[in-house]
């Protein structure tokens, strides 16, 4: 019997010890403090203490899970967090937000409007260890010092799509099991893919990556926490990212879940290990493993401007100037007409019985009809302010055209949200994004061509070099020529393919001159941000009311403006998370509402 019982502890003894290897020689950081239900956009704010469990339960689940993975965990709450930590391990985890090491920026000029906004800043711009984010936090983290896992949409679900089956994440350590189905494609996804003039199928292959969604309800009554999915437009424009997979949510097909930006993985999904399905598990663990090889990276490409427009918008814009978008849209308001007047019957039948009407069907019982309009009427509402109507008329191929041909010379100048034409770039007749222009304009220097303004506008304009000599940019392009790329998001500038302080390569030199261009505004006293006009792209909605004098009372007028290309929520469902824009009026002693809010057209 004792030589059964040896035996027996022997062989535990090897089992554990098998176990115990399989653990990842990686040291992780875990930066905790993040809940597993929702507080972002919801109308009342969980209590508290309710918030403060949620965080310690999940960040016990993340620590359970870790150290049964990885030979090294230290695990932190956020607040107890500095970069300078992540330097004593392989790959830090952010789940939490810390404290920042620069302050956010919000400033607003004498009408209210923005002309100054910036995140907190939490890291340096130089930073370079492995850091996984989840989800939100690749925003927060990131935006200041311009990642690509920037917020695109607070909307993603519980399914992975659209995956690199080859990427090694799905190759190990850890094995990975896919149980994929055929799920119906998001009707989002569709939309989008309506208004780029594409058509994707009816149903895509996608996995599970949570056993919860954010339209679940945890046991304490609360939603589950909502994934975040980054902006697909120029995320893969620059040698030092990568795409790994899509996900289910309220944008694009190709909105990034899981990406790479040098040494910033963003990992979309909310989940914590307690909701992870096993092949998330082990996806997760094998990101981890997988970034560690990136220390002494950071970004090269930086995406300041988050809403950068890059030219895979073009497409949407040839698109929306069709007359088969407008056919589409007035189909669409047909339909909604139809709807609409279903529903406010039910309301009708509801009053009349006295039962209690729900306040986003409420909303339906004084919509007008949406008009139907001719190709003409459509074309000067898609034009959104361009002028091109004025030019092309109803010449529905022009517009085609237009795009086409001017292809090369569109770009998105600083603190803008749209493609311009470059009239400069236009006039030398060589595509931005093509070497040859950095060629053409250091000849010109060289030269001493009358139009040598020409070609230093271009350079400063798509460089982060400042030389002062022909020569100088002769030598740096000779140098650097075969490393030049072009990036789009990350402020259409030709940078330099290396993680080495280069010339080229530092943004301090754009963030300085916005910096002086600013002052020197202030200085002058030319009112900064005053309003040429009532909104913009940093300044998409404007509001204004007042009560105008009736006979025997006051109606209440307010007026709303919404910027080209934006627009805001009238009535949300209930799973859904975003925001309902609503009217809420507080009167004066002696004064009684009367009478219902009368909408005008969606």
């Amino acid at each position: 019997m004792k030589r059964f019982f040896l035996t027996l502890s022997l062989l535990l003894c090897c089992f554990l010890g098998l176990s115990a290897q399989k653990k990842q020689a990686v040291s992780v950081l875990y930066v905790g403090g993040s809940p597993e239900i929702e507080t972002i956009g919801i109308g009342t704010p969980p209590d508290p203490a309710v918030v403060a469990k949620s965080a310690a339960e999940r960040t016990a689940a993340f620590e359970k899970f870790l150290k049964k993975h990885f030979k090294t965990v230290k695990v932190v709450d956020a607040k107890d967090y500095h970069y300078s930590m992540s330097d004593y391990y392989d790959v830090t985890i952010i789940d939490g937000t810390p404290a920042p090491i620069a302050p956010g920026i919000r400033e607003v000029d004498e009408y209210g409007r923005m002309i100054r906004y910036a995140r907190p800043q939490y890291f340096p711009l130089d930073f370079n260890r492995p850091v996984v984010t989840i989800a939100e936090a690749g925003e927060e983290m990131g935006r200041r010092i311009g990642t690509k896992n920037d917020w695109y949409c607070l909307c993603l679900e519980d399914r992975a799509l659209g995956w690199n089956a080859t990427h090694p994440i799905f190759q190990g350590p850890v094995k990975v099991k896919l149980e994929t189905s055929m799920q119906p494609t998001p009707a989002p996804a569709l939309e989008v893919a309506k208004y780029m003039g594409e058509k994707l199928p009816a149903e895509t292959e996608m996995f599970p990556m949570q056993t919860i969604n954010y339209t679940d309800k945890l046991p304490d009554g609360n939603n589950y926490r909502v994934g975040m999915v980054s902006r697909p437009g120029g995320y893969t424009d620059s040698p030092e990212t990568e795409v790994i997979s899509g996900g289910k949510c309220a944008k694009s097909i190709d909105a990034v879940a899981l990406g790479r930006h040098a040494n910033w993985f963003t990992w979309g999904f909310a989940a914590s290990p307690t909701y992870m399905t096993e092949t998330a598990k082990a996806l997760f663990v094998n990101a981890v493993v997988y970034m560690k090889q990136f220390a002494g990276q950071h970004p090269i490409a930086r995406k300041f401007n988050d809403g950068v427009a890059t030219r895979d918008h073009i497409g949407m814009d040839k698109n929306r100037m069709t007359r088969a978008m407008w056919k589409d849209m007035n189909k669409s308001n047909e339909d909604f007409n139809r709807t609409v007047d279903s529903l406010k019957n039910v309301i009708r039948e509801m009053k009349a019985k006295g039962e209690e009407i729900d306040p986003n069907m409420a909303i339906y019982e004084n919509f007008p009809a949406q008009k139907l309009v001719t190709y003409r009427e459509y074309l000067m509402q898609a034009d959104r302010g361009q002028g091109l109507y004025k030019v092309f008329g109803t010449d529905e191929q022009a517009y085609k055209d237009y795009y086409d041909k001017n292809l090369g010379w569109f770009w998105c100048p600083e603190d803008s949200y749209s493609l311009a034409i470059d009239d400069e770039v236009r006039y030398l007749g060589i595509p931005n994004n093509d070497i040859r222009i950095l060629d053409k304009c250091i000849s010109m220097l060289e030269k001493n061509d009358p139009e040598k303004d020409i070609a230093e506008t271009i350079l400063k304009r798509y460089t982060l070099c400042r030389f002062e000599t022909a020569k100088e940019w002769r030598d740096w392009y000779n140098r650097y020529h075969d490393k030049l790329f072009f990036t789009e998001s990350g402020g259409y500038l030709w940078l330099v393919n290396t993680f080495e302080n280069v010339p080229g390569n530092d943004y301090r030199v754009r963030l300085a001159e916005e910096e002086e261009a600013y002052m020197a505004r202030k200085q002058a006293g030319a009112r900064p941000g005053a309003p040429k006009q009532l909104t913009d792209d940093r300044n998409p909605v404007y509001l204004q009311a007042e009560a105008v004098p009736t006979q025997g009372g006051k109606d209440i007028v307010i007026f709303q403006k919404i910027h080209p290309g934006y627009h805001t929520y009238a009535v949300v469902p209930a799973d859904e998370v975003f925001v309902v824009t609503t009217v809420e009026i507080t009167l004066p002693e002696g004064y009684e509402k009367v009478g219902p809010l009368y909408v005008p057209e969606g």
